[in-house]
């Protein structure tokens, strides 16, 4: 029954790794889904977020406004500091409920943790095994900018406001080059489901 947790920075492939495992039987739990589900109208943490931060990060509807929260937190590590200490406990909460709930559903089975924030949150947890999705600066930013239309300045500030690839490279067990094709991606990614399987 191993627990894989899956991190790399944004652009880096990480969501293709997850989806080529999830296609090989692994159960993917994500941070992000969980976010937003701890994040929803009505919850503890958006009534603390708006206490926090202000009422008017919250719209009319009861949603968290993300972009206005966004801009009150980005750039400001200690801003940044006090809006984890807010999400982080109730997601790792939820995501042990899951990770619990399949175990309990299939012992056999293998759960992949889909995190962003390893490093800056969870890096001290127990894992079987750390997964690192890597590709060059460079390169991540030409996907931000050719993919998701990002400017070049916009897309080096958000790949400087996550933790540096040392510190991701740092934990990691086995690191998926996602740089080249996603062919050569997914040869990576059946190498390292065959490693699991044989050792689960």
């Amino acid at each position: 029954m191993p627990l894989l947790a899956l991190t790399g920075g944004i652009a880096s492939g990480k969501s293709t790794i997850a989806t080529a495992l999830a296609d090989h039987g692994a159960v993917v739990v994500d941070a992000d889904a969980i976010v937003r589900e701890v994040q929803s109208p009505g919850s503890d943490v958006l009534e603390a977020i708006a206490g926090e931060f202000g009422a008017d990060v919250v719209r009319a509807d009861g949603s968290l406004d993300r972009p206005a929260l966004g801009a009150r937190v980005f750039g400001r590590p200690d801003r940044l500091a006090a809006l984890n200490a807010l999400v982080h406990p109730a997601v790792r909460t939820e995501s042990q409920r899951r990770f619990d709930a399949a175990f309990a559903a299939n012992p056999d089975a293998v759960v992949v943790y889909d995190v962003p924030l390893l490093a800056e949150a969870r890096a001290g947890d127990s894992w079987d095994l750390v997964v690192v999705a890597h590709a060059p600066v460079e390169e991540r930013v030409r996907r931000l900018v050719s993919i998701r239309g990002l400017s070049q300045a916009d897309a080096r500030a958000r790949i400087g406001s996550q933790a540096s690839d040392q510190q991701r490279l740092a934990l990691a067990d086995v690191v998926i080059d996602t740089s080249t094709t996603l062919e050569a991606t997914r040869r990576q990614v059946d190498e390292l489901w065959e490693r699991v399987a044989r050792s689960s």
